[in-house]
Parts: structure tokens; sequence; C-alpha cells
């Protein structure tokens, strides 16, 4: 009796060991590693200074850089806030956006949604899509465009400017609006 208890014991303790040693199959979703930012960064505000003097503040609730992609960028999905200084501690011209992206192998900044930019002079420039080409040293886009001066409102379609908006050229002008300043 004894015997058969053991061979049974034996027995139970094969089986359950073969059960639980099947294969399981367990599916998991494929992560490509390439497209998970390389770096993170949040809430951020970055200074650039040339021999001492204040040339811009840039900040963004969230900076993601993607250095393993092909070709590599830099991406601002919740907007961008850049003010210009020229030495000043009062920032001489500005730029926002609720998106931007930089593409590295262009050098080339691309501001979407609610793009505002005011220069020097105090115009502002608003457009939904904004291309500043460095090596070129212009800006660029080929959607509505709306300068506001201090006497004109100047809308078209398309614009090539230099990045402080002193040489525009608006591609098809489609309005300019003379603003009186009579009492």
């Amino acid at each position: 009796m004894q015997i058969r208890l053991n061979y049974l014991a034996v027995l139970t303790a094969l089986a359950i060991s073969v059960i639980s040693c099947g294969k399981k199959s367990i599916e998991y979703e494929k992560m490509d590693i390439l497209s998970l930012p390389s770096q993170t960064a949040k809430d951020f505000t970055t200074t650039y200074t040339d021999s001492g003097k204040l040339q811009l503040v840039f900040s963004a609730p969230v900076m993601e850089r993607y250095e393993k992609a092909e070709p590599p960028y830099t991406e601002f999905r919740s907007g961008i806030d850049v003010n210009f200084h020229d030495g000043n501690p009062k920032p001489v011209a500005s730029v926002t956006a609720k998106y931007a992206k930089f593409h590295d192998d262009r050098n080339e900044w691309e501001l979407q949604d609610s793009v505002v930019a005011f220069n020097e002079a105090g115009e502002k420039l608003e457009t939904e899509l904004l291309f500043w080409d460095q090596r070129k040293d212009l800006i660029y886009t080929d959607r509505f465009v709306k300068i506001t001066t201090e006497d004109q409102i100047i809308q078209g379609y398309g614009l090539e400017s230099d990045p402080r908006l002193t040489r525009r050229k608006i591609k098809n002008l489609s309005a300019t609006i003379y603003i009186n300043d009579e009492d």
C-alpha cells in the first residue's frame, strides 16, 4: 500500500509538472526603441548669451529630442515661447507657437498653430505655419499671413522675409487696411 501511495504521489507530481511546464503564449506589444525620444525636458527655460549679453530666452512646456530618428529632430508638442533680447534686459522681439519642430538635417524651424511674432518695430505677424531656414537666414510660409503695423493691417498668402521682418514680401497680397489715428 505504501508503494502504491508513493507511486501515486510520483505520478501526480509528474502530471502537475508536465501541465505547469506547458508552453504559455504571451503576446507583448512590440515597441520600437528608436521611436522613443532620446531626451525629454519638461517646463524648461534656456538662456543664450553672447559675450555676457543676453540674446534670447527660450522656453517650452515639453521638449522631446529624437537623435536616433532619420533624420533627427526635436519636437515641442506643447508649443514654444522665444524672446529675443539683443543684449537688452527687455525683449526686443518674440515668437510663440502652439507646436514647433526643429529639423537638424536642414537646420530649420517649423512653427505651427497660432504662430505670433513681434519684431523690433512692434509689428505683429500672425499665421498658422511658419518656417525659419537658419542656413539661408530666411523665414517663409505659403499660408495666410496677417501683419499689423502702427498704421496698417496687411493680409495675404505666402511670405518671405529676413528673420527680423524688415525686408518682407507677401506673395499674394489680398488686403491692405490703413488705420486712421483721427480723434
